[in-house]
């Protein structure tokens, strides 16, 4: 843990792992089965990680930050059988504890939580020897659906033993250079896909992580040079923080240790890159991939600084840009980006409609983020716009239609629309654009009494930092809001 030093040993995270592992399989679960997972950056996350990957089983780990109604969900529709929770989300623990029926399993660790087992006393007991099957077993993450709901990412089990090399362990391994001498540093929450895959991989390969309880700018300089980190990762967010910090402070730290500095989840804005290249040197590695795992592109400082602005070559999966018909574009010709593979990686658990609507109409193997791009004529990819108006702020995807659905409730909105507009520190931030009811009167005091409405219901980085008020939303004859002209109208301000 980088702000107290304590250290979870790899001895230790075999035992604690097995025992966990055991202890489930002892209570039933089997292969394909679920557990849910609520915690803040805590190395007994990782214990349960690996209890699931050495048992066959799904994890889901839950965003610490999302409303109890939002965890209840996430937790239902996983289907989980076991939550296993972090004293610090005591409120939250307690609060879905009588939403989730399904439940059949509950621990707690760092401290007691009402209706919880303690992690430690349930395990002290059982057995560390591993189990005599050990088939390996997957994360099931979340990522918002643009109807609001998030949706699963359910990957197929692997065939293969937990002792068996992980495949994307080697990838990963190969293009970054992790294996036992890796020092590497997680500054993002452990709940978020990246984080938490390659937190994992880097244990796979024997290597040492490093886990930050926060991401802050100064904090995460001093534990490069504390702990003499040779990998790290960052989304954009983090850059331009640590680019805002006093030079004298910058300059205080010895940053000398650093191979490689990976980063992704959003777009990096072309002189917030070549700031950090400049300042850190030609260590910066750029993929852009999903939580689904379809496919990735790669792309190192050298090759960014020739092509920039790109995101690089495909790393795992043909890339392929696709008209609406889905007929393959020719290079320099904008459209869907699809990565394509020899058959399907993965689907939306529970949401088969949302699987299909994210597969090639001829190709079902070859699947798509919905994002919109090009190929160079030396098969670089460059990002120009998302196909549907998600927003990312921060690195965190934020879907418009969640927000729009929770303040169409108001009694004072007679209508809503959401967008993301620039923002010079997180990429882009939330805008609501409110008509309001008649007779309403639009203002600050308005806008305090949507944002505390709004806070009640969704997770509080999704409630719009900004509110405008209107008389008339663009929409359709048929009702359709047409974002594109209100990004027009407002992104300018």
């Amino acid at each position: 843990m980088a702000e107290t030093g304590a250290v979870l040993t790899y001895a230790e995270l075999d035992q604690m792992s097995a025992r966990l592992a055991r202890y489930l399989h002892e209570r039933g679960l089997r292969k394909g089965d679920h557990i849910a997972l609520l915690t803040d950056n805590r190395p007994e996350a990782f214990e349960v990680y690996w209890a699931a990957l050495r048992s066959g089983l799904y994890v889901t780990a839950v965003n610490w930050h999302l409303s109890p109604d939002e965890v209840t969900y996430i937790v239902n529709d996983c289907e989980a059988q076991a939550l296993i929770v972090a004293a610090s989300q005591t409120e939250t623990a307690r609060s879905v504890a009588d939403t989730t029926p399904a439940v059949r399993i509950r621990l707690s660790f760092g401290g007691p939580v009402e209706g919880y087992l303690s992690f430690t006393d349930e395990l002290r007991d059982v057995s560390p020897e591993p189990l005599p099957q050990q088939p390996r077993g997957a994360d099931m993450l979340y990522s918002s659906g643009t109807t609001g709901r998030p949706k699963g990412i359910k990957p197929p089990l692997p065939d293969t033993d937990i002792d068996d090399p992980e495949s994307k362990a080697a990838l990963f391994g190969l293009v970054f250079g992790f294996d036992a001498g890796t020092r590497y540093l997680s500054p993002a929450p452990i709940y978020h896909a990246a984080p938490l895959r390659f937190c994992g991989w880097v244990q796979e390969l024997g290597g040492t992580v490093v886990l930050p309880p926060r991401f802050d700018p100064e904090m995460a300089l001093e534990a490069i040079e504390r702990y003499q980190i040779t990998h790290s990762q960052w989304v954009p967010t983090m850059f331009i923080r640590m680019l805002k910090l006093d030079p004298a402070i910058r300059s205080k730290y010895d940053l000398s240790s650093l191979k490689v500095a990976i980063h992704a989840a959003a777009p990096c804005p072309v002189e917030v890159k070549r700031a950090m290249i400049d300042w850190w040197g030609p260590v910066l590695h750029e993929y852009y991939a999903g939580t689904e795992s379809s496919g990735i592109t790669f792309i190192n400082s050298e090759q960014w600084l020739a092509k920039p602005g790109s995101v690089g070559l495909p790393g795992l999966g043909e890339i392929r840009i696709c008209d609406e018909a889905g007929r393959v574009l020719p290079a320099g010709e904008s459209g869907t980006v699809y990565f394509a593979r020899e058959e399907p990686v993965f689907e939306y658990h529970n949401d088969p409609a949302k699987t299909a609507s994210a597969r090639h109409p001829e190709h079902p193997e070859w699947s798509t983020l919905g994002e919109i791009g090009y190929l160079d004529s030396d098969g670089y990819l460059f990002l120009t716009d998302r196909k549907a108006f998600m927003i990312i702020s921060g690195g965190v995807n934020i879907y418009p239609q969640e927000i729009e659905n929770a303040l169409a409730l108001h009694p004072k909105v007679s209508d809503v629309g959401v967008i993301g507009v620039p923002d010079e520190e997180m990429g882009e931030s939330v805008l609501a654009v409110v008509e309001p009811a008649p007779g309403v009167a639009g203002g600050d005091e308005l806008a305090a009494e949507l944002r505390d409405f709004l806070r009640e219901r969704i997770a509080h980085y999704k409630v719009p930092s900004t509110f405008e008020f209107t008389g008339d939303l663009p929409r359709t004859p048929t009702g359709k809001l047409v974002k594109g002209k209100l990004r027009e109208r407002y992104a300018a301000r």
